[in-house]
């Protein structure tokens, strides 16, 4: 079992904000998924902090961070990271994000070029439509007081006990179910609950997710990014992959074998040795006005892409 690690507390904009620092190095920001928070990367923090310095927030709404009401938008969440970072004296970062928080990653990179050494992206949402009804039924009518009954001692004791002992089946479509009790144990707090719908519904609406990077994902020709994948991910589906080779063809995809939505936990050092990797072989992108304006007025390349537009390209 992974040991935990010194939760350290900041308040930014008048709301406290936990997060996690460790290591040494170039700098990490591991960003969690939905209803998740830091402790979803306890399984390589130690591994990766022994050559990275590793910052590992909980996002405004989640964990031991702050639930205002506040603004929880992708681009609200960026904000907030890159005044967390600020504050921590760190200039750039390789931005890690995970499901939700690979949205937020995207944004982060989007706004804030010159910040953003690398991309990594983990079955990330913002890729395409689809995302499970289980993340579209937070916005519907009624689930604050659903999830309110649900939480109830006695029924979050079964629910939860339930989920854990269907997670240790290992069975593909139902390993995540451990996730999704601390979910629902998360939930007992109905700020919590306010502020998870409240994501959701900045993102999501009934036929599936709204934002996604796909009119945005050739700005990546200007920065180095990889994309992980569980082979078995259940939340958000794997196919979803295929797309990287469209929207941004340098891009780097790796599909870890048996594994779903949570590969770095899964099969934590393999997770390790595919960040590292991604880390050493591809530098850091060095932001550079001209080019990245004349990325925005060519727009994403068609069939005949202009000249000069390629990764290594640099343009006055």
């Amino acid at each position: 079992m992974p040991k935990a690690v010194e939760v350290q507390y900041l308040t930014i904009h008048g709301h406290e904000r936990a997060f996690v620092k460790v290591g040494t190095g170039p700098a990490l920001l591991l960003l969690h998924g939905l209803g998740c928070d830091h402790t979803t990367w306890l399984p390589v923090l130690a591994a990766l902090s022994r050559r990275y310095t590793v910052i590992a927030p909980d996002l405004l709404g989640h964990g031991r961070s702050a639930k205002p009401r506040a603004d929880y938008s992708v681009g609200g969440y960026a904000n907030g990271m890159r005044d967390l970072l600020t504050v921590l004296g760190v200039d750039k970062v390789t931005v890690v994000g995970h499901s939700f928080g690979g949205g937020v990653a995207m944004q982060f990179a989007y706004q804030f070029p010159e910040r953003t050494e690398r991309l990594v992206l983990v079955a990330p949402g913002g890729l395409g439509p689809e995302v499970t009804m289980a993340i579209r039924a937070v916005t519907m009518p009624g689930f604050h007081q659903v999830m309110g009954l649900l939480t109830l001692p006695l029924v979050r004791q079964a629910t939860t006990t339930s989920l854990r002992t269907l997670a240790a089946s290992r069975v593909p479509l139902v390993r995540d179910l451990d996730e999704v009790a601390a979910i629902v144990e998360s939930f007992r707090d109905p700020r919590a609950r306010r502020a998870i719908r409240q994501v959701v519904s900045s993102v999501v609406d009934w036929r599936g997710q709204v934002v996604t990077m796909a009119d945005r994902a050739y700005l990546t020709a200007a920065m180095p990014m990889c994309v992980v994948w569980g082979s078995d991910d259940a939340v958000i589906p794997v196919r979803q992959a295929r797309r990287i080779a469209e929207l941004a063809p340098g891009a780097t995809v790796e599909v870890v074998q048996d594994a779903g939505h949570f590969p770095h936990k899964d099969h934590p050092q393999r997770f390790v040795r595919i960040l590292d990797e991604f880390v050493r072989t591809h530098p850091p992108a060095t932001y550079h006005r001209g080019r990245w304006r004349a990325l925005l007025r060519h727009g994403a390349p068609g069939p005949a892409a202009p000249a000069g537009l390629g990764p290594q390209a640099e343009t006055a």
